[in-house]
């Protein structure tokens, strides 16, 4: 069997150390270590600068709740393409604050004006009022940058990690019916799909490999919070139907959501959708937060998402 990169063999040491400490002490996961262990751990390994020339932080109305979203404009003077992303963390943790320097570096390697979205998070906000803040914020994105007389191109892609992959493909099933949503391409990096956890890599890859089985489980609970019907709410049980985006999923090779990921790569092909999957066979879930330890694998990742928005 194949082994993870060694660049990463001695921060999963450290986090394997990290648990057995937090578990002897007595210590239980609430949504407060579990956010800021996320914040931590990327403010660690993600401290390359990366300028881009204008950002700015808007709100976007919603029936009941403004959305907060910053915006990304790598170049001012030009008319780009759109980039909606969101970001990861189990729907409980991340922040546009957190995910910055990654929003940063889609927008700079992209050349697309990226919006990264502030949806409400789990346990407080469960299920789905995350999703609907996404909702929201692809609908009134158009009239936000209108009123800010920020020029586009009019060409929508999304892209998101972990449980904002989820949330992406979740909007791209839903965009499908909804004219004033058209989503040109999306990116679903190492995405939670199956919240029915029903593949292999969930038990193969779920201890030891820094994202574990049972802290997804612990997600979930907190997400689903009144019984709902998980499987109906995974993207991988959702139909594609034209007008669908192209997609370009993006796996981990010792990921617990790695086998999803190909699954509803296979899926989208079977269904007519235009598709890439591409694993990165010996990285683990949440990567790019890791960059400084695995700047080719993010390099790459930087180029081919770039490639595939742009081509």
């Amino acid at each position: 069997m194949k082994n993870p990169s060694p660049a990463l063999l001695p921060f999963l040491e450290q986090i394997r150390m990290t648990a057995e400490t937090f578990r002897k002490n007595g210590s239980q996961p609430t949504f407060a270590n579990a956010r800021e262990g996320l914040s931590t751990l990327t403010r660690t390994f993600v401290t390359k600068p990366c300028p881009v020339a204008a950002v700015m932080d808007a709100l976007i109305p919603g029936p009941k709740w403004e959305v907060p979203v910053r915006i990304y404009h790598p170049d001012p003077e030009q008319t780009l393409p759109l980039l909606l992303f969101i970001h990861g963390g189990g729907h409980m943790a991340g922040s546009i604050h957190v995910y910055d320097g990654i929003a940063r570096r889609l927008a700079r390697t992209s050349g697309h004006i990226t919006i990264s979205v502030e949806y409400r998070r789990a346990p407080e906000c469960p299920y789905p009022v995350g999703f609907t803040d996404v909702i929201h914020a692809a609908r009134g994105l158009f009239p936000l940058l209108e009123k800010l007389k920020i020029a586009h191109t009019g060409r929508l892609s999304a892209a998101g990690d972990s449980g904002g992959g989820a949330l992406c493909a979740s909007l791209s099933h839903r965009a499908s019916h909804e004219p004033e949503i058209r989503l040109h391409r999306q990116v679903l990096i190492y995405p939670s799909l199956d919240y029915t956890l029903s593949f292999p890599s969930v038990s193969e890859n779920g201890k030891g490999f820094f994202l574990e089985k049972e802290k997804i489980l612990w997600y979930f609970a907190n997400y689903f919070q009144q019984g709902e019907n998980r499987k109906e709410a995974s993207p991988l049980f959702m139909n594609a139907e034209a007008p669908f985006p192209e997609t370009l999923v993006v796996t981990a090779g010792f990921c617990p959501l790695r086998d999803e990921g190909a699954a509803y790569a296979k899926q989208l092909r079977e269904q007519g959708m235009i598709v890439r999957h591409h694993d990165f066979s010996d990285m683990i879930h949440a990567f790019l937060n890791l960059e400084d330890l695995v700047p080719d694998a993010c390099q790459s990742f930087y180029a081919m998402t770039a490639n595939f928005l742009n081509r």
